[in-house]
């Protein structure tokens, strides 16, 4: 009867240790609006995040420009892979590795013929840093992130590089 009640309150013991050391997240998904983005160009962009645990993650952004000719064209679509570092789970300092297809125009002016559009369709890899603060509840964040791309299929008019930028706030749910 001793060893049953010694390992039944061992297995209690060890059971709400391990509870207390490594605590669940309840909030793996993370929408996001680029506030920065907007004000500036008024470029509509919105991200996803899915957190796999305290310091990885893999999300996708999308966003829509009205000027084609903007410096990242009217439209992108691409995926990034994100590490954070720090001591606070799922926030703080990251480092990001994106992809990034996008779509756009390019002006230019020649004394021939006037003024011509090229439209193009590229796709960029890239590397990005930033910081994102999250509230206690772990449902709002705000992040600040840039980072640059290199261009793997550019057309003769357009620049090898392309360079990102933010300043976003998020919901997790």
């Amino acid at each position: 009867m001793k060893n049953i009640v010694l390992i039944s309150s061992v297995l209690l013991i060890t059971t709400l240790a391990n509870g207390q050391a490594y605590p669940q997240f309840a909030n793996n998904h993370e929408v996001k609006f680029n506030i920065g983005q907007f004000l500036a160009t008024s470029t509509v962009e919105g991200s996803y995040e899915y957190y796999f645990n305290e310091d990885t993650s893999i999300g996708g952004t999308l966003y829509f420009n009205g000027d084609a000719t903007d410096y990242n064209g009217n439209f992108g679509i691409g995926p990034n892979l994100r590490a954070y570092f720090g001591y606070n789970p799922r926030s703080g300092f990251f480092a990001e590795a994106f992809g990034l297809y996008y779509t756009g125009e390019d002006e230019v002016n020649t004394t021939a013929l006037g003024s011509r559009n090229n439209d193009y369709g590229t796709t960029a890899l890239g590397l990005g840093l930033g910081t994102k603060w999250v509230t206690r509840s772990d449902r709002f964040t705000m992040e600040f992130n840039g980072g640059i791309g290199r261009n793997i299929n550019p057309e003769d008019f357009q620049n090898a590089f392309m360079f990102r930028a933010g300043l976003s706030i998020g919901f997790r749910f």
